[in-house]
């Protein structure tokens, strides 16, 4: 396969992660600021590394507004919902011949109605609802791929890109948010907003499944847990990373060489399979995560080298 080819579909899923994840973040900040102050829009704007961009394009006394628009229709912050569902389809566009019928329709219909959308007016404009729609489609689009594409390296570098951007993702929301809610690190349940640790799974959808494993009430370590260490929750760092190396590993076996970033995905894999969440706050959540993070960023790199001659 052609380094383009692997570099449009790797991305194409990042972007499209991405979307995802940012309107699934939102809805869920959405609800928790009709519980309080409006305060949560910098904790946001934090998970995406762009305090300082997002306090240069706020409106004062509308925080909250401004983040959504920030983060969504923006057209000077490449890491909008628009600009990232733009980038996927550009991509997607680029690769015609790799992706299914479904997969280009599906994609290319959510395009169509956010740029029709963003052509009427911005003050009558329901940005709930069309956060939704982005949520929707997008699951759409993911389904669709799912269940049409053939497992070849295009489907293993579509998988790459978007369990790449998940496990960062979800690295961020848990790092920024717990610490948010326990500034000093601390697992312990005394004092413990319900809704607002609610909100927290809800970023990764998992309010259910946290009931259906644990059964119990909601606990701080516990929440970590599943976000990090759950091999079976779709959205955990476990699982993405579980599947990067799948990825990896099937690569391999069709190229029949293996390089720095398998090794990586290897290792990062193996660090959460075998991790315990009583020796990860042992060494500090934070300082976990953080180093997590800086090596889920290099395994970037190194894909980016080893594949997509970046």
């Amino acid at each position: 396969m052609l380094s383009s080819t692997a570099k449009n579909l790797y991305w194409m899923g990042r972007y499209l992660q991405r979307a995802k994840s940012t309107a699934r973040l939102i809805e869920a900040t959405q609800r928790m600021a009709l519980q309080s102050r409006g305060e949560e829009a910098a904790g946001v704007a934090a998970i995406f590394g762009m305090e300082d961009e997002f306090r240069q394009s706020q409106a004062q006394g509308q925080r909250l507004a401004s983040l959504i628009d920030f983060l969504v229709l923006d057209e000077n912050n490449p890491s909008s919902i628009v600009n990232s569902i733009g980038a996927a389809r550009r991509n997607a566009r680029e690769e015609r011949n790799n992706i299914t019928v479904d997969v280009w329709e599906s994609l290319n219909a959510l395009w169509l109605e956010l740029t029709a959308r963003l052509r009427g007016n911005r003050a009558t404009l329901d940005r709930g609802a069309l956060i939704e729609s982005v949520k929707k489609q997008a699951v759409m689009i993911f389904g669709a791929a799912a269940v049409t594409l053939l497992r070849d390296e295009a489907n293993n570098f579509l998988q790459l890109g978007a369990f790449l951007e998940r496990a960062d993702n979800t690295g961020r929301i848990l790092d920024v948010k717990f610490h948010l809610l326990r500034p000093d690190g601390s697992p312990s349940a005394e004092g413990l907003d319900y809704f607002a640790w609610s909100e927290l799974l809800a970023c990764i959808g998992a309010v259910r499944t946290y009931r259906r494993i644990y059964r119990s009430s909601l606990h701080p370590m516990k929440v970590a847990e599943l976000m990090m260490l759950r091999r079976d929750v779709p959205r955990s760092v476990h699982h993405c990373l579980w599947m990067v190396d799948l990825n990896m590993r099937e690569l391999a076996e069709a190229y029949g060489t293996r390089g720095e970033a398998d090794r990586l995905a290897g290792e990062l894999h193996a660090r959460l399979r075998y991790a315990r969440i009583d020796r990860v706050f042992e060494i500090g959540l934070a300082k976990f995560l953080g180093e997590l993070r800086g090596d889920i960023g290099t395994l970037s790199d190194e894909i980016g080298r080893q594949f997509l001659l970046d």
